[in-house]
């Protein structure tokens, strides 16, 4: 996306470990629009149960500002850099920081999820009949994963949803 010196855009910052909040309320006391997306999670301890605001991106908040001006943004106490994408600080379109905001209203307790399945992963399968198969994927198609299983001597191919499958490190 090719951004415009004087346009506001949605950029990205990573924090250092655990100052998403902080960096969020900093930003807001220095006039820059941000967003941290919490989440709501229950947390459970020996005496008691309480729901909690999390940030729902580890590390990273998203602020708004110009091009112009997001180098002085970099020099603000917790933040350690732009998240970048094809050398450049990545930008951000507004319908997906309003997706996030939309999704985070409809549902509690969310998990962000790194999906790096590509063909030729070694995975195992975490629930259901197969449980505790292992495979290899030979396609992903959006949301599911076909992956081969070869057991007595045959190979199966069968259609997974992605988070049923846990990558492996090792071969199969």
């Amino acid at each position: 996306m090719h951004v415009k010196e004087n346009e506001l855009s949605w950029f990205v910052v990573y924090t250092k470990p655990r100052w998403e909040k902080k960096v969020a309320r900093i930003l807001t006391e220095k006039g820059v629009e941000n967003y941290c997306p919490l989440n709501k999670v229950l947390r459970n301890w020996s005496d008691r149960k309480k729901v909690v605001l999390e940030p729902l991106f580890k590390g990273y908040v998203f602020l708004r500002t110009y091009s112009d001006s997001k180098w002085d943004i970099k020099k603000i106490d917790g933040i350690l850099n732009y998240v970048y994408w094809l050398g450049k600080p990545a930008v951000v379109k507004d319908e997906e920081i309003n997706t996030i905001r939309m999704f985070l209203r409809e549902f509690q307790d969310v998990e962000v999820v790194e999906n790096n399945l590509v063909a030729d992963t070694p995975v195992m399968i975490r629930q259901g009949v197969l449980m505790k198969y292992k495979g290899v994927v030979i396609e992903v198609l959006g949301s599911k994963a076909r992956v081969k299983i070869e057991s007595m001597g045959v190979q199966l191919t069968a259609v997974f949803d992605k988070s049923n499958l846990q990558p492996l490190n090792g071969i199969v």
